[in-house]
């Protein structure tokens, strides 16, 4: 693989990173608002395992202190592209350069737990359907 591969590659593991982020991040949004709005779509059992699990990996990664795959597959390509890569977390590195914000790793642990703490509240204010085919 030539490094422009390499290159091509590592940014399009960084837009799945973005869609994984918006995916949880917004889904919860959409999930009160659907709440709210009565959209049945948002009751979806299949959409509410996911995005509950979603958020469960990225909490428990960062209870184990571990790095996102993602971010160590975008870090990876890059290198080999020979481009720049960052030190620490995905998100940690673009709340620094998009906020200039400085955080211990526990401030980002505390985030995402109280996060998936709502995406487990979610289930009960606005509970999610039963799989297809349940009665």
């Amino acid at each position: 693989m030539t490094s422009a591969l390499y290159a091509y590659a590592a940014d399009a593991m960084l837009f799945v990173h973005v869609l994984f982020v918006a995916f949880v991040v917004v889904g919860l949004v959409l999930i009160f608002a659907g709440g709210i709005c009565r959209w049945r779509w948002v009751r979806n059992f299949w959409f509410r395992l996911a995005h509950l699990a979603g958020i469960g990996i990225v909490v428990l990664q960062a209870w184990l202190g571990m790095i996102c795959p993602l971010t160590i597959w975008e870090m990876q390509l890059r290198e080999r592209a020979g481009e720049f890569h960052y030190d620490g977390s995905f998100i940690a590195h673009w709340l620094n350069e998009l906020l200039y914000y400085q955080a211990p790793a526990w401030v980002f642990i505390v985030c995402y737990t109280v996060f998936g703490a709502l995406v487990v509240l979610s289930w009960f204010l606005v509970p999610p359907g039963k799989p297809n085919g349940a009665r």
